[in-house]
């Protein structure tokens, strides 16, 4: 009797072990099984993050690698006489640009002289306060003088002499620009002997160039349009002469390009 007890009683001993070492073991599964959800949830994430920002960066590559210079390429269905500054979504004027009040209400008349011929020319600072007022600080500074007219474009309901870069090579200047868009057409609609103003992308782009309608000319009006700061009142067939001349091939073919009948500013003055 007593050695089955003894017996019965290492058998329990036995049993209650094995019920701990399985226990053990449940408790380390269960705890590698917690450990792994952890380390996978971890790298789960790490992954949708990489994937976001690897998603990101080839958005930015993909849009930063389409942007055009709104000045430099015009396209074929849709020309635009556009200045080249470096685009700004800032709505401030540059410091040296003069307070719109200098010229508000005021008719400035006066001559733009191109290779030796005059025009007269006359703009609207009660339309355009903004614009008249740069144009007149401009001319006082004789700015325009030996500048050229780097762009002709003749087409369609389209046709301009562009006129005013600060190099010469159709790019703005990121030191001079301003806004807002003053005086632009809803129709789209730019009579010949339009004077108006050249600018990029933003409605705060606008800076020293200018562009001349030497035909009933239309414009996309989707980004705002351009400003009409005034017109030519005699002498428009000085600019008709210089398309008669035609265009050197660029940005669309034989139709936008620079004039072959090379084209310098002499002077420019208002009164």
């Amino acid at each position: 009797m007593e050695s089955w007890t003894l017996a019965n009683s290492k058998k329990d001993d036995r049993e209650a072990k094995a019920r701990i070492a399985r226990m053990r073991a449940n408790q380390e599964l269960h705890q590698t099984q917690v450990t792994r959800r952890k380390r996978d949830n971890v790298i789960a994430v790490c992954a949708i993050v990489v994937a976001v920002a690897v998603a990101a960066v080839l958005a930015l590559t993909v849009f930063a690698g389409s942007k055009t210079d709104a000045a430099s390429e015009a396209p074929d269905s849709t020309p635009s006489p556009s200045a080249s500054a470096s685009p700004t979504t800032v709505e401030t004027n540059s410091p040296t640009v003069p307070n719109a009040d200098t010229a508000a209400g005021q008719t400035l008349t006066g001559t733009l002289t191109l290779n030796g011929q005059p025009l007269g020319v006359s703009l609207d600072g009660t339309a355009a306060p903004q614009a008249a007022a740069v144009f007149k600080s401009l001319a006082a500074e004789n700015f325009f003088a030996g500048k050229n007219c780097h762009r002709l474009a003749d087409s369609d309901n389209f046709g301009v002499l562009q006129c005013g870069s600060l190099n010469g090579n159709g790019n703005g200047d990121p030191n001079y620009q301003w806004g807002p868009v003053e005086n632009s057409p809803t129709d789209g609609k730019y009579p010949a002997g339009t004077i108006a103003v050249a600018r990029g992308a933003s409605t705060y782009s606008n800076g020293t160039q200018f562009f001349i309608t030497f035909k009933d000319t239309v414009l996309p009006q989707d980004t705002g349009g351009y400003t009409i700061v005034g017109k030519v009142t005699s002498g428009l067939d000085v600019v008709t002469g210089i398309a008669a001349g035609g265009i050197v091939p660029g940005t669309n073919g034989a139709t936008d390009g620079a004039p072959k009948t090379p084209v310098t500013i002499d002077s420019f003055t208002l009164n």
